[in-house]
């Protein structure tokens, strides 16, 4: 197949969730096809796009002059796109530029199907285009804001979460239905869609994991020690954090005094490095080159997400890892997990320290479920499996649409 494959946000270096599950799946789908990657992401410093050329058929790369996030230039650009019907987070990447250097690529080229990488992209897609379109969903996007606006105490920010999480369903529909075949990444999120969409053109893409990088090392764990991995830039990480270390980390030191808590992940907030410095035991590492170091040193990864949506990479990897996981529901939502087999669910405090603390307290409970943990994502989700049924469904998608044309 020739894809022309359209992503906001970039790509590399993989090291979010949404960027993992992308590189991971195109890396395979490369070994087979003629792929045409087509991205737009604010500029930055650094950047290693380019090297992507090496992997790719072509590549197309638009760096955007985009304001800084969190910042006052930020907050202006909101305000100057708070009467558009789309949300701003699509409409902050789908600039009038974008849009113009798609159609003249397709105008150029012939391609047998676009892919739509997350919804975000779905502003640039010229859906009228004559050729089969499948909208790869890692999320369910208006849950997300839904839960923001759930969580949310500053009075501005339950506004502005409210009217995001509004706008976001609206576009979410429409763009789903332009489709079509919209990819989702677990069956939670096939039920949501499936809501407003015909059953048939909606497919579960598994999510999967490097089961080869992320491999038990059989290392000595730090008594007492937890971990939390994850890019610290997004909202619901940065959400689990405070939570954590507010509500549920307390009652843990009540416990075991000496119990501490390392968090993995880039761009920690100066409200959440505060955090860390103000209470005792918790160490924040900012970006890393390897989180293998830090999951095989950790007894415990915790996730405690009370915000998210799609499926969560980080545990995959902690499992992977044959590392014990303590997860909110939400944290663990969408994957094939059993709780108290691959790893336990807690979803309020007391029972989330619990939880913790058992595992703390029984190294034979930790090997079991870490044991149980990386058999079930060395059996049944690594990379060249998920690939292998993404590349299925598009296919499928080309052929149905060809026989139709020929009808």
């Amino acid at each position: 197949m020739k894809i022309l494959w359209v992503k906001a946000g970039g790509l590399v270096p993989p090291d979010i969730g949404g960027k993992i599950r992308s590189y991971n799946i195109l890396r395979q789908l490369t070994k087979h096809h003629a792929v045409t990657f087509f991205s737009f992401y604010a500029a930055h410093e650094n950047d290693v796009h380019a090297e992507l050329s090496q992997l790719f058929h072509r590549v197309i790369l638009i760096p955007l002059d985009l304001p800084p996030a969190k910042s006052a230039g930020e907050l202006l650009d909101y305000v100057a796109r708070l009467f558009s019907r789309e949300p701003y987070n699509l409409t902050k990447y789908c600039r009038p530029e974008v849009r113009q250097k798609l159609r003249s690529l397709l105008k150029e080229e012939a391609y047998d199907v676009i892919v739509c990488d997350f919804l975000v992209a779905a502003g640039v897609i010229p859906w009228d285009w004559p050729c089969p379109k499948v909208l790869f969903t890692h999320n369910v996007e208006a849950v997300i804001w839904r839960r923001h606006y759930e969580v949310a105490r500053n009075p501005l920010w339950k506004a502005v979460s409210w009217l995001e999480w509004k706008r976001m369903a609206a576009a979410e529909r429409r763009y789903l239905q332009k489709a079509d075949h919209v990819l989702a990444v677990s069956e939670n999120d096939r039920e949501a869609f499936g809501r407003f969409l015909d059953p048939k053109n909606l497919t579960v893409t598994e999510t999967g994991v490097d089961t080869e990088f992320f491999q038990p090392r059989g290392e000595q764990e730090m008594p007492n020690s937890l971990l939390f991995t994850g890019a610290m830039d997004w909202l619901p990480n940065e959400d689990a954090m405070f939570y954590f270390a507010n509500e549920i980390f307390p009652l843990i030191r009540q416990r075991v005094p000496d119990a501490t808590l390392c968090i993995v992940g880039r761009k920690p907030s100066r409200r959440l490095q505060d955090l860390a410095a103000r209470i005792p035991n918790i160490q924040m590492t900012g970006w890393v080159e390897d989180v293998r170091p830090y999951l095989a040193e950790r007894a415990v990864s915790v996730v405690p997400l009370r915000i998210g949506g799609g499926t969560r990479l980080k545990i995959f990897e902690a499992m992977s890892m044959g590392k014990a996981v303590v997860s909110t529901s939400i944290g663990a939502e969408g994957l094939p997990v059993k709780n108290g087999e691959h790893l336990l669910l807690a979803d309020d405090p007391a029972s989330f320290a619990e939880s913790t603390l058992r595992l703390l307290g029984n190294d034979s409970q930790r090997t079991q479920i870490g044991a149980a943990a990386r058999h079930l994502v060395e059996e049944n989700y690594s990379w060249v499996t998920v690939s292998e049924g993404f590349a299925e469904v598009v296919e499928n998608v080309v052929k149905r649409r060809a026989t139709a044309s020929l009808s």
